[in-house]
């Protein structure tokens, strides 16, 4: 366990359901500085409180937590945001990711789930395994645009060494860092530092942005292993 415990924002409707993630989260002697029981709501807490990080229900009145979470993102763009759902493919899940989100828990997750991943997006990584990431662009990013055209392609990638390409097209297909150091007969280190200039180069916040963008460019589409 880390020394820095994260500070944590919690935003859901129900009450029931932000009391028991602050018992559990206390209780495991991390701090939750505040909560908030709609969008509108979150977003005016996030100001004045400035959390590490945040559980942001999806669907609440008022605001959303899409809205909630591009409004903060804006204004806190180092704060990770963990969305709150009941389904594990929910099509608000990926409109969430694109936006910047960190990943998502169900809200029946378990209180070690629960913690560790709140621990886990506190350290700046991003929850979703690549895989699960993959599943929800593979079946919501077709839907929510028409694939982009060879020229819009190469001019989103276009910061992007060849190799770098090689590497955010694995990325998008759910492979681990040791993965791409097999494929591309590479250290670790070696991918670990290429991941970093393309986070770099195209602004992502971790991997999970990682996937989304190397479909919406079509660098990787449906069905590619």
């Amino acid at each position: 366990m880390s020394e820095h415990q994260p500070r944590v924002l919690v935003v859901d409707d129900q009450e029931l359901i932000r009391t028991g993630f602050r018992l559990i989260l206390t209780a495991r002697g991390i701090d939750v500085v505040g909560e908030a029981a709609d969008g509108a709501q979150a977003v005016q807490a996030a100001a004045e409180l400035s959390p590490d990080v945040i559980l942001m229900d999806i669907r609440m009145p008022v605001m959303d937590g899409l809205e909630a979470t591009r409004r903060i993102l804006e204004q806190l763009p180092t704060c990770r945001i963990l969305m709150l759902t009941t389904f594990d493919l929910d099509r608000y899940v990926y409109a969430a990711l694109r936006i910047g989100a960190s990943g998502f828990l169900l809200k029946d997750v378990t209180a070690d789930h629960l913690v560790g991943a709140v621990r886990l997006v506190g350290t700046g990584d991003a929850l979703l395994a690549p895989s699960i990431t993959r599943r929800l662009v593979e079946r919501f990013a077709a839907q929510d645009e028409p694939p982009k055209a060879p020229q819009a392609h190469d001019e989103a990638l276009a910061p992007l060494t060849p190799r770098e390409r090689e590497v955010l097209a694995l990325m998008g297909r759910g492979r681990s860092n040791a993965e791409l150091a097999a494929a591309l007969f590479l250290s670790e280190a070696t991918v670990k530092t290429h991941v970093a200039r393309i986070f770099a180069k195209l602004a992502l916040r971790d991997r999970a942005q990682a996937v989304v963008v190397a479909y919406e460019t079509g660098l990787v589409v449906p069905g590619d292993k």
